[in-house]
């Protein structure tokens, strides 16, 4: 089958686009790809929850497919809004997830605890900047925008002490070697956003493409993600709100899932193992203990 993904024409996006495009051809597809600029590409001077959060990655990609110029879509899963027009579209696939911490990068200093009084930390997400205020109150959060590498190249000048980047993306382009130093953050400290690390894999309503790109599904990864999904969903939340969630499945009988809400200024942190056969509705319930 011919089929044309379209993408952002970011570093990142044009890896994950290729990942999945290296595959379909694997399984006999002939694939190409097309790059789509989006609003949140163009606006990067404003914070993501000031001008509408990381759908904006989406939108003009959606209107590739309505087109018809592409039939699938490769998104960062944590940026896929969790309500989206399913009249048009499936999210058919979630791919094995990468890695899902975030990562503390910084030219001078070797972990976020040795930062010294007031140093200043980049990050252009609510919930990392959140959870850095709780192990540190004194630090001071500076926003920052851009692709992973203009986030490299803005530490580097000196404007930040350190910034805070999803380990995935670093991974994925194979740049920890870029900075001095670099600490994976463990979940207890940072707790990441729905679905980080994982892939999403858009296409348009019709059966023959959805079945084309659901071997590359992995149903641990999107019983995973549905869970986290759901439970962002629940308290009406979109994914640049000041939440994050995340569920690990144990082994075949159990699922940890842990979570963290800034609510009223307050920053409220839980976590709950369920029964590996309860998952269905386990980011639902799990979220009503935070209302």
């Amino acid at each position: 089958m011919n089929l044309t993904i379209a993408t952002r024409g970011s570093k990142l996006a044009l890896w994950q686009a290729e990942w999945v495009k290296e595959r379909l051809e694997k399984l006999g597809h002939e694939v190409d790809l097309k790059i789509v600029t989006t609003t949140g590409d163009k606006i990067l001077d404003k914070p993501l929850a000031e001008i509408g959060g990381k759908g904006l990655f989406i939108k003009e990609v959606e209107e590739s497919l309505l087109k018809g110029e592409a039939q699938i879509a490769v998104h960062s899963l944590k940026d896929f809004p969790t309500v989206y027009d399913e009249k048009h579209f499936t999210l058919a696939a979630v791919p094995k997830r990468e890695a899902v911490e975030d990562v503390f990068l910084s030219e001078t200093f070797e972990t976020l605890a040795d930062l010294p009084l007031n140093a200043v930390v980049g990050t252009s997400s609510i919930r990392r900047a959140m959870q850095i205020k709780a192990f540190r109150d004194d630090l001071i959060i500076s926003d920052l925008r851009g692709n992973v590498d203009t986030r490299i190249k803005k530490l580097k000048s000196g404007k930040y002490d350190a910034i805070i980047l999803a380990y995935a993306g670093m991974k994925r382009l194979n740049m920890l070697k870029e900075v001095k130093f670099y600490e994976i953050l463990d979940t207890d400290i940072m707790i990441p956003a729905m679905s980080q690390g994982a892939l999403g894999i858009e296409t348009i309503n019709d059966e023959k493409i959805i079945e084309a790109v659901k071997p590359l599904n992995d149903i641990r990864t999107q019983i995973a993600v549905t869970i986290e999904r759901d439970f962002v969903d629940e308290l009406n939340l979109g994914c640049h709100a000041p939440i994050g969630v995340h569920a690990r499945i144990m082994n075949d009988d159990f699922i940890k899932i842990k979570a963290v809400l800034l609510k009223n200024d307050k920053l409220i942190k839980k976590e709950v193992v369920i029964n590996f056969d309860e998952w269905e509705n386990a980011g639902r319930e799990f979220a009503r203990e935070f209302k």
